[in-house]
């Protein structure tokens, strides 16, 4: 009996490590999508300054993509393999800083907050919510149901601010599709349920919802930069008129 639940846990572990690793892909291949433009950027610089700086870029670019997918590779298969109190603090940890400045990003995004000091303002308040989970999760009390209900009001906060971007952006319905769908995607880490066929539980499968998600949300990411530099690049024109 108990060896059958060991198989089944180690098989749930294997089954989100593996979905953990097809969402690392996907965030590779989406931000090689990123350097592409960037490389078409450095070219038209490079046609204009007449140097090449696509080898160093695209080396360094190399490296630290490497670095990260080792990083995130070797954290993961110590988080599902040895799962001891030090790696559910890692996780707990890293998961709320994520989504910490996830947040700040999107309230700065949305509500295009430009000063310096009303960024501070902004950040301030979500930094010190950030620090004092963080403290207390690690040298107080590791609570899983409270670190859960801290993670899901800052994702919903989220959520709802990225629906308010995506009222008046050009790519709205890439915006629209990633916020309906991260809102179902919840849904999965708040109310779990036995693993299919001994391998799928709850969290794994939304360890899968994330893959499509990071492919339209890096696709979405590319479209806002394009629609920003237009955007500043006409002002800049009109100014200067």
């Amino acid at each position: 009996m108990v060896h059958d639940k060991m198989t089944v846990t180690l098989r749930i572990k294997e089954a989100s490590l593996l979905l953990e690793f097809l969402t690392l892909a996907t965030h590779c291949m989406s931000g090689s999508m990123e350097n592409t433009m960037e490389m078409d950027m450095v070219a038209m610089m490079r046609r204009a300054h007449g140097h090449c700086q696509d080898p160093a870029s695209v080396t360094f670019s190399v490296l630290s993509l490497a670095m990260h997918f080792h990083g995130w590779l070797s954290f993961f298969i110590t988080l599902y393999y040895k799962d001891v109190d030090f790696t559910k603090r890692l996780d707990y940890s890293s998961a709320i800083a994520i989504l910490g400045f996830s947040l700040i990003v999107s309230i700065l995004r949305t509500f295009d907050v430009r000063v310096e000091a009303a960024r501070v303002m902004v950040s301030t308040p979500v930094l010190a919510l950030v620090t004092t989970h963080v403290l207390y999760i690690n040298f107080y009390k590791l609570d899983y149901g409270w670190n859960m209900i801290v993670c899901v009001a800052m994702g919903v906060a989220q959520l709802f601010l990225l629906a308010r971007w995506a009222a008046w952006h050009p790519s709205n319905w890439k915006l629209w599709v990633v916020v309906i769908a991260s809102g179902l995607a919840i849904l999965l880490e708040i109310y779990d349920f036995p693993p299919y066929g001994g391998y799928f539980d709850a969290h794994s499968i939304w360890h899968l919802a994330t893959v499509p998600l990071t492919i339209l949300w890096w696709s979405f990411i590319r479209d806002d930069a394009e629609f920003r530099t237009f955007s500043l690049f006409k002002k800049s024109k009109t100014k200067a008129k």
